[in-house]
């Protein structure tokens, strides 16, 4: 069995160098849900708000989205999403997944007029990508 099956309780982040999008899963459920937003000073999230999220959701994993371009290289963002999840795993000691997010921006809008129309999409949407961040980790580990 995959480690990651094993795991139940993840916290997943759509990392940007202004703002990151946080959200909880259950994988044992198939649940997502968006949480909030994370705001960065100098590209880091203030590292406190970071750990209230963890202890008040119970998560054992951490899920960030990884900007690939369309011919799977890696851009600057790509680094900076990298070094912010190893950041999380030096910090707090729990497994780090990387997850391709591309297209998640597209989906993510689609998504949100699915819910709520176009009041919706005027919303602000990085909690919402990094729900579907997620949702396609999920998708992925119910494939193998």
């Amino acid at each position: 069995m995959i480690a990651e099956k094993t795991l139940n309780r993840f916290l997943a982040f759509d990392y940007g160098e202004k703002r990151i999008g946080v959200a909880t899963g259950n994988l044992q459920l198939a649940s997502t849900q968006a949480l909030t937003i994370l705001n960065c000073q100098n590209e880091q999230p203030n590292w406190l708000e970071v750990e209230a999220i963890i202890k008040e959701w119970q998560v054992e994993a951490f899920v960030v989205g990884l900007p690939l371009n369309m011919d799977d290289s890696e851009q600057l963002i790509t680094q900076k999403a990298k070094k912010f999840g190893n950041r999380l795993h030096g910090r707090f000691g729990l497994p780090i997944f990387f997850h391709d997010e591309r297209l998640s921006s597209a989906e993510v809008k689609e998504y949100l007029f699915e819910i709520g129309g176009y009041k919706k999409l005027q919303q602000d949407i990085d909690a919402y990508a990094a729900e579907l961040i997620l949702k396609s980790f999920f998708e992925n580990l119910n494939k193998t």
